[in-house]
């Protein structure tokens, strides 16, 4: 496809089935199965119309602001005292994620086929905020189901949705998250798939969505790659990326999965522990299974059903994972590690007082794991970490139940750059 630099996906997965090895494919309802077809067919079919891509470059660079920058945090990387730590800078699109990466693909998508509505969930709202925001710019309709806690947590985006035009439909069965929201657009989508189109906000879901959403995600690798090579001189020695249902993480690691040098680290929520049972970490305790229309990693029961999970985040809330991710783990290219809670907020706290950047909670998951890889891999070494998304949204949650007063440094460490910030991030710092 036009839309992906071809040397970046050498193993030209999914299959014509929509399969990553044995993981991925559409398991629908045989009235959803031709809809899906026409999907596959019209994605097939933009992937190489110029005008399409043309249209999307040009969007890309003149609205959401591409290429985002690489920034190297040079005070974070003295305080973990190990490795240079690079930022790939999402947070800075228009919107404030990489959201709209995919998002702006998926509505000129939904034009071209001629729809009326397009609809989908969110959990911390930034792909309900980037879709609303194409929806506006194209002059679609625009649905976005979340559920009644995230909707309570993240207060500034369900503002920022409605703002945009778009409904916001508060679900309120089952955990009142991530999952339960899917459940929902999935339901309204069945309703109605003639007029509208479900914009599904991850690299999960039934073939093709897997595989569309990475490659309109694939923007954020095919620029890292460059600039790392340009900034720092040489590919990083380790990519870092958040992991929920992993769009951040394969837009990020698709440009480097050739490059055999580069280690690829995917950073799942550990939440108050993984021997808790309060986390959502799904490649790390997760059995095969299938949700929401694809086959992959699922934290599921002995009967099959998806468990309740947790995350301070709640864009990492969710109990499956890409099908590509689970592929990857499968075969040993992508190390899937986990960050608790306390240590996103540390990490939140940190890259916020030593850089001047307030990351999301979903990307401080990302950053905590880079101080702690930083200290094992030692200096000399460059790591580049997916910011991707700032952390507005997340300000009040995190001020109100995570107080600065737990975390702030003494006065006899602000001199020594904030280390105290870094205390339970792997271990003491020698």
């Amino acid at each position: 496809m036009n839309l992906v630099n071809k040397a970046i996906n050498t193993e030209n997965l999914p299959d014509k089935n929509g399969y990553f090895g044995e993981y991925g494919g559409a398991y629908l309802p045989p009235e959803l199965e031709k809809v899906m077809k026409d999907v596959e067919k019209a994605y097939e079919e933009i992937s190489s119309d110029p005008s399409f891509i043309s249209e999307l470059k040009e969007l890309n660079e003149h609205y959401t602001g591409r290429p985002s920058p690489v920034y190297h945090a040079k005070r974070l990387s003295k305080a973990a005292g190990g490795a240079e730590i690079y930022l790939k800078r999402e947070d800075l699109n228009h919107t404030g994620a990489h959201k709209i990466n995919h998002c702006l693909g998926e509505a000129l998508l939904a034009k071209r086929m001629g729809k009326k509505k397009i609809i989908a969930e969110t959990g911390a709202g930034q792909h309900g905020v980037a879709l609303a925001t194409a929806a506006a710019l194209l002059g679609l309709d625009c649905d976005i189901y979340m559920g009644a806690i995230d909707v309570k947590k993240e207060a500034p985006n369900v503002s920022r949705m409605k703002v945009l035009g778009a409904r916001v439909v508060s679900v309120e069965s089952g955990t009142k998250t991530l999952k339960d929201a899917v459940d929902a657009a999935f339901a309204a989508y069945l309703a109605d798939p003639v007029t509208q189109i479900y914009c599904i906000g991850s690299v999960v879901g039934p073939h093709p969505f897997p595989a569309m959403v990475r490659d309109f995600q694939s923007i954020i690798g095919i620029e890292a790659r460059e600039q790392m090579l340009s900034y720092a001189g040489s590919l990083p020695d380790a990519v870092v990326a958040c992991v929920g249902g992993g769009s951040n993480a394969m837009g990020i690691f698709s440009a480097f999965l050739d490059d055999k040098a580069t280690a690829l680290y995917g950073v799942e929520p550990a939440g108050k522990g993984l021997e808790t049972g309060m986390h959502a970490a799904t490649i790390s305790k997760g059995t095969v299974g299938i949700l929401h229309g694809f086959k992959s990693l699922v934290l599921q029961d002995k009967d099959g059903e998806p468990l309740p999970v947790y995350s301070i985040a709640s864009g990492l809330d969710y109990p499956g994972v890409g099908p590509q991710h689970s592929y990857l783990h499968s075969i040993g290219r992508v190390n899937y590690r986990t960050a608790t809670d306390r240590e996103a907020v540390e990490a939140f706290y940190a890259l916020s007082r030593m850089e001047g950047i307030i990351p999301a909670l979903e990307s401080s998951h990302a950053v905590a794991y880079a101080v702690k890889l930083a200290r094992e891999i030692g200096k000399g070494k460059n790591i580049l970490v997916n910011l991707s998304g700032r952390g507005d949204k997340d300000i009040d949650f995190v001020m109100e139940h995570y107080p600065l007063t737990e975390y702030e440094p003494g006065e006899e460490d602000k001199d020594g750059g904030y280390e105290e910030f870094l205390r339970h991030i792997g271990g003491e710092k020698n």
